[in-house]
């Protein structure tokens, strides 16, 4: 069999950071990690072929090379997705689709012709044989969840790694958590399950193998979700790789904010390597935060517990929504105060949706308030698929004042000041290389120069190299994603 693997094109967003990633000549944030797991499950005698969209194109004759295309996407390349399908389909080759879009949502996906759903170590055996014995179903799917113990290392070989910024490993599927709007209780369950130490460092060692040094970004949606076994097991064994190695990579993960109450957990996860985490804040609002039961971030003081976090060696990325029952016109001016104090540089403000199939969906559906079945992905597109309780119109015209107000290239840089008043780096947090040497003369010329916003670069510059010059690096990084962040905030 000849297998082509293909990975839909992510539109612009403030996460597909494709102004950023020209200061370092690189493609891609990162790699297509579900295709590249899947391909060493399909029989070793079948020929595999990759292709990324964000990297390269689809040509027709990678489609008629193939026997089956295999497809995978969320909902943000829904667009991209339908459209390979079409193609595929008028060359008159065999769809294979799964993901997480499909698995919520594939009775609304149409010219598929195999489904494979769920988590593929349970669903695809059967799959390949039925192929085999020319008896293929349209649609596989399971309710159990796998041992990822038995998951293979992903086929590094079908990638060009050059044309990447990072690269991505997980360690864990699901979350103890159950967040009113959130999917991935549906998709990977509530029981944290792990791969084992020496497992996780065998890929880790794969990657240096082929040739990789850098950042590494752990897909985890919890890292930190089974915390006895992070201490006792996986992070000392990534401590002692890491030294044994002289650190080549850094990492960074998701997490939830209670990471900040566990001193001995954040001390071992910056020994290891790590140098930041996506947390989901989601809102100041507290009435807010009962009604879409984020628990973990009820009862605390979250700024505190962010500033902690920076100040220990970890950089804090953060996700923000508006659109709750709860949020009154009052919350975009909560939501920019309490962005611009935390220091929350790269922080992602979205408009609630409601995936199909969530508890925020049913309650929805049941008050007939949904209007579409599905959602866009992007939730930073003005588009959502219920009835808010606030004003449509203001609700937008309130979120497009957060977006302009806090990437706008004054706060903007007053917040990365904020953050480097705050953040203590951690003593393997930056090695120079030659991208980084290439990326900072390109953000001097670039935006330093010949950008409008000129004066805000030097205003940062002068701060850091008078005040925080041993963060200078860490400065540049911040300068080039505001970069990418002002010009999507400005289409926005």
């Amino acid at each position: 069999m000849n297998i082509l693997l293909v990975y839909p094109k992510t539109p612009t967003t403030f996460w597909s950071f494709e102004h950023a990633l020209k200061f370092v000549r690189k493609k891609s944030s990162e790699p297509p990690l579900g295709l590249l797991t899947i391909a060493p499950m399909l029989p070793s005698d079948w020929n595999k072929k990759l292709i990324d969209l964000n990297i390269t194109n689809l040509k027709d004759k990678d489609i008629l090379w193939a026997d089956y295309v295999f497809l995978s996407g969320m909902d943000i390349h829904r667009k991209s997705f339908e459209e390979i399908v079409a193609r595929s389909k008028k060359l008159g080759r065999k769809v294979v689709a799964g993901g997480p879009m499909c698995t919520m949502n594939f009775h609304n996906i149409e010219g598929v012709d195999y489904f494979i759903l769920n988590e593929a170590e349970i669903t695809l055996p059967p799959f390949i044989e039925d192929i085999k014995k020319g008896t293929p179903k349209h649609l596989y799917m399971s309710t159990e969840f796998p041992d990822i113990s038995k998951t293979p290392i992903p086929d590094w070989n079908l990638l060009d790694m050059r044309k990447y910024a990072a690269m991505n490993l997980q360690y864990s599927r699901g979350c103890p958590f159950d967040c009113e709007f959130c999917s991935i209780g549906l998709l990977n369950g509530h029981k944290v399950r792990t791969k084992n130490s020496e497992q996780f460092i065998a890929e880790i060692q794969s990657l240096l193998e082929h040739g990789w040094k850098g950042g590494v970004f752990i897909v985890d949606d919890n890292f930190i979700g089974n915390r006895k076994k992070l201490k006792e097991d996986l992070l000392p064994a990534m401590i002692k790789w890491s030294q044994e190695h002289n650190y080549p990579f850094t990492f960074n993960s998701e997490v939830s904010i209670n990471l900040a109450d566990d001193d001995e957990l954040v001390d071992l996860m910056v020994k290891a390597g790590f140098d930041s985490a996506f947390i989901g804040i989601e809102t100041p609002n507290t009435e807010s935060l009962e009604e879409c039961g984020k628990s973990q971030n009820q009862h605390r003081d979250i700024l505190g517990s962010v500033k902690k976090l920076q100040q220990s060696g970890i950089a804090v990325t953060g996700g923000f929504i508006v659109g709750f029952d709860h949020d009154t016109p009052s919350i975009f001016q909560k939501q920019i105060d309490f962005i611009q104090k935390s220091g929350i540089v790269t922080a992602m403000v979205g408009l609630l949706n409601a995936p199909i199939g969530t508890r925020l969906f049913n309650r929805l559906e049941s008050e007939k308030r949904i209007t579409e079945n599905t959602i866009s992905g992007n939730n930073m597109d003005t588009y959502i698929n219920f009835i808010p309780k606030m004003n449509y119109k203001k609700l937008i015209e309130g979120y497009r004042k957060i977006i302009t107000t806090i990437y706008s290239p004054k706060e903007y840089v007053e917040r990365v000041k904020t953050f480097l008043n705050n953040y203590t780096p951690a003593r393997n947090s930056f090695k120079l290389q030659f991208k980084n040497v290439v990326a900072f003369f390109k953000a001097i010329w670039k935006i330093g120069i010949i950008g409008k916003d000129r004066k805000y670069f030097w205003d940062l510059m002068a701060t850091t190299i008078s005040r925080y010059p041993k963060k200078l690096a860490k400065a540049i990084e911040m300068a080039i994603y505001g970069y990418h962040f002002i010009r999507i905030a400005q289409k926005i």
